[in-house]
Formats: C-alpha cells, sequence, structure tokens
C-alpha cells in the first residue's frame, strides 16, 4: 500500500545523524530542557523571523499557552473558524472563554475575513485564525480588523495565527508562524516539520510576552521554585528538540518537494471532477496535506482504498456540529460553507518522499471512478 505519510523514508534519509544526536543526548542524560531545547529555539527564531521562539510540549498547550499569556478569563470571547481541528476551540474553552465561530472561505479553506466583524463584540479578546492545510489565512487583513475593533473597544484584540499546518509557508513575504502578535505551531510527526512525538513553540516580537509565556511552560515559575503565574507543565523534551534540530536543516528542501509535489497532484487532477487545491496570491503552500473535493466521497474513498491508496478526511465534522459545543447554539445554516466542504473534503497521499510512481497510481485509482 501507498503510504498516506511516508515517515520512515524521511527517517532513513537523516538516520545517521538523528540517531547520533539522540544518542548523545541519551549519553549526557540531559532529557528535560538540554542544550538541544535552546538551540532549537534559536534556530526556530532565524528560520521564522520571530524574535522569540518558546518550545513546548504540543501544539493545543501551544494555543493554551498563548491565550494564557493574555490573560484569558471566563466569559471573553475567542473568535475561530468552524472548519479545523477542535484544538483551537478546545483550547479557548479549557480557560472558560466563549467559543464564537466564523465560517471559512470557499477557495483557501480559512476564516472568512468578510464575515470575521460581525462576530466581534466588546467581549472578544481574541481571534485564533487557522492556515489550514498549509496555506497561510488573510493575516493582514485579519489583523486590521482586530486593529480597528481594539480601539473601538478600547481593549487590545490578540491576533493568535494557529499555525500547526502551514510551518514554512509564507504570506506576502513572512513566514507563517510570524505573522501576527503570535503565532503557534505543532511539531506531531504528520505535521510539515515533525518530531517524533508530541512537541509545539509559539512565536512572538513581545519581549514581555515571550517572558511570560516561557514561564507559563513551566508551572508559571520565574525563578526556581517561585511562581507567579499559574502555569503549565509543558516542555519539549530534549530528544524531540535533536530531533527536529535535524530535520530542521533539510526542511527547505522538503517544502520544495512538497511544493512540486502538490502541483504535479494539481495538473494530474485537471479535468478529473474533483476540486483541487487553489494557491492564493501572494502566498505559499506547504500541503500539509493535499485535499480534493468530491461529491461521493464514501464511494471514493471505498474505491481507493481497494486500489491500495489510503486517504484521511480533514475534517469530517465541523466545530459546531461537534457534541462538546453543542451549547454554543450553531446549526449547520449558520455555516454553510464549512457544513458542506466537511461533506465533500478528502485528502490524498503527501509527503515530499511520494515518488512519481505512486502518485500516479492514486490519480490513476481516481481515473477509474470517472
Amino acid at each position: 500500500m501507498i503510504p498516506f505519510i511516508d515517515l520512515k523514508t524521511q527517517y532513513q534519509q537523516y538516520k545517521a545523524e538523528i540517531d547520533a544526536a539522540v544518542i548523545d543526548v541519551m549519553g549526557r542524560a540531559e532529557f528535560i530542557l538540554g542544550k538541544e531545547v535552546s538551540e532549537l529555539e534559536k534556530n526556530l527564531s532565524a528560520y521564522t523571523g520571530a524574535k522569540h521562539t518558546i518550545a513546548c510540549a504540543n501544539g493545543t498547550d501551544a494555543l493554551m499557552l498563548a491565550l494564557m499569556a493574555i490573560d484569558i478569563q471566563p466569559g471573553d470571547e475567542v473568535i475561530t473558524p468552524s472548519f479545523t481541528f477542535i484544538a483551537t476551540a478546545e483550547a479557548a474553552a479549557i480557560l472558560g472563554a466563549k467559543v464564537v465561530l466564523v465560517d471559512i472561505e470557499e477557495r483557501g479553506y480559512n476564516l472568512d475575513v468578510h464575515h470575521l466583524a460581525d462576530c466581534i463584540t466588546p467581549k472578544t479578546r481574541a481571534i485564533l485564525p487557522v492556515s489550514l492545510y498549509g496555506q497561510v489565512a488573510d493575516m493582514e487583513e485579519i489583523n486590521a480588523i482586530a486593529a480597528h475593533y481594539g480601539e473601538k473597544f478600547g481593549h487590545k484584540i490578540v491576533v493568535i495565527e494557529d499555525a500547526a499546518q502551514s510551518f514554512g509557508a509564507e504570506y506576502k513575504g513572512q513566514k507563517s508562524g510570524h505573522l501576527s502578535e503570535m503565532g503557534c505551531t505543532s511539531f506531531f510527526p504528520s505535521k510539515p516539520l515533525g518530531c517524533y512525538g508530541d512537541g509545539g513553540a509559539v512565536f512572538t516580537d513581545d519581549d514581555a510576552l515571550a517572558a511570560k509565556l516561557r514561564a507559563l511552560a513551566i508551572h508559571g515559575q520565574t525563578a526556581r521554585y517561585r511562581h507567579e503565574y499559574i502555569g503549565l507543565n509543558s516542555r519539549l523534551d530534549t530528544i524531540q528538540a535533536a530531533i527536529l534540530n535535524v530535520k530542521l536543516k533539510y526542511f527547505d528542501a522538503e517544502v520544495k518537494a512538497r511544493q512540486q509535489i502538490g502541483a504535479r497532484y494539481t495538473e494530474l487532477l485537471r479535468g478529473m471532477g474533483c476540486m483541487t487545491p487553489e494557491v492564493l496570491a501572494e502566498r505559499t503552500h506547504v500541503y500539509a496535506q493535499y485535499s480534493i473535493r468530491v461529491h461521493n466521497r464514501d464511494a471514493v474513498v471505498e474505491s481507493l482504498r481497494a486500489a491500495g491508496v489510503p486517504t484521511a478526511i480533514h475534517y469530517p465534522m465541523p466545530i459546531h456540529a461537534q457534541p462538546c459545543f453543542q451549547g454554543l447554539g450553531y446549526r449547520d445554516g449558520d455555516f454553510p460553507v464549512s457544513a458542506r466542504v466537511s461533506k465533500e473534503v478528502l485528502s490524498l497521499p503527501m509527503s515530499p518522499f511520494l515518488t512519481e510512481e505512486d502518485q500516479e497510481r492514486v490519480v490513476a485509482a481516481l481515473e477509474g471512478l470517472k
């Protein structure tokens, strides 16, 4: 069977360096906050252009830490798109904030800025746009709307980009994760830059926010056994940092390969009766997923499975339809694009190591469905 994400080939490519880096950590027994963590933070700052990188245990914690750093309180409103993974809404809800959802736009599947202003109230404290599938949301417009309404209501509305799927992508010449006051990412193994477990990071240029984020990630500790805040235990372990330092050296080449494979998919699928991803103006795409849309998804999934082609659905149920968020009182009619996309979207095998032969097998299987 074709691998959906080929992590095995990736490991074999960098095996000698990864093994040496891991063995070095093991030999020193610096498993928590070893030197590789601070090295990774410096490397990630150099890559994104952010002044500060705060590594943490996972992408969901990164979102929570960012919200905690701006003192989100119960009753504050946090805006995020309805069509995404649950983490953005979940992070806000855990802190007691009211989750306010916005529909997505049809072309890029990110938060529709045309509906954003309608959702902002005097209680809005943060906007969490998600750069879905590997392409950045319209961050310039989102930042401008947040600034306008922050001034109108007399308090800052902080924009926090969820860049878990778009690390490495660019928007108007700047890297995802460094496009607003804070950006968050995930290093889950299947992400564009992934480790071999869980991991995450928060990016910011703000010195005070960075210091608070760093403390919050270690139980709110500002000096040994002195705790200024109620925080989390959210440290990136040294072994994962060591692995990421190796993989980051090759990341630009992997991004280029992803873009070439994504463009080839789009060309091969032309005229096949499915909707392919669109790369919007002044943006690049890292294809964390290569997601098409089909009207008869169940039949397509089954036919591809029979042909040895794995697929995934990102995502079959929007946030507003999730059982845990029924208390928000939303219905499908409130988010027509999210509801429609969730019934049609289908992700095909994608990784920097997807061979042309395997890609052609995927397309041939789809060709057989015409």
